[in-house]
């Protein structure tokens, strides 16, 4: 029943997803960066906004439609780094879960092997999907940087023409 235990297919078998573990871990940790600066150009836009409500600012009604804008794209983004969080933790617990059952179903049930490949294969998916969200996430940031340069251009040039 144990003699599968010394062999060195289970430690081989459970090295794959301890990378990709270890992979994900990565990407969760950058995606929360990405998330904290979400937060704190919410809290930027959010103070403008304050500023713009109490008369402080100039060209309050194109400033305005500027922040709506701004607000718009980084609530999406939220929501896109969100899922891709979900779906990396999915994906971490998913290898993890593959590394266990591969050791589990090598010593006690060859016959059930498949289930290990199985379980990675959905957790590969899962880190697919997140890197997607990621992916269509960077776009929206490019969005945002872009508006932010074309309304500083349109400001300037507002300046200049007063």
């Amino acid at each position: 029943m144990f003699e599968s235990f010394s062999n060195s297919e289970i430690l081989s078998g459970m090295i794959t997803p301890a990378v990709l573990v270890s992979a994900c871990a990565s990407l969760i940790f950058s995606t929360a960066n990405r998330l904290g600066r979400i937060f704190d150009r919410v809290n930027l836009l959010k103070s403008e906004v304050e500023l713009l409500l109490e008369g402080k600012r100039g060209f309050q009604k194109e400033r305005m439609v500027y922040m709506r804008q701004q607000l718009s794209v980084q609530k999406k983004r939220a929501v896109l780094i969100q899922r891709s969080m979900a779906f990396l933790y999915l994906a971490t617990s998913l290898f993890v879960i593959s590394s266990l059952t591969l050791a589990i179903t090598l010593a006690f049930a060859k016959d059930y092997a498949w289930i290990p490949t199985v379980v990675a294969i959905t957790g590969g998916v899962c880190l697919f999907l997140a890197s997607a969200l990621l992916f269509y996430e960077s776009r929206y940031n490019l969005t945002f940087i872009n508006r932010q340069i074309e309304f500083t251009e349109f400001l300037e040039k507002e300046v200049r023409e007063k």
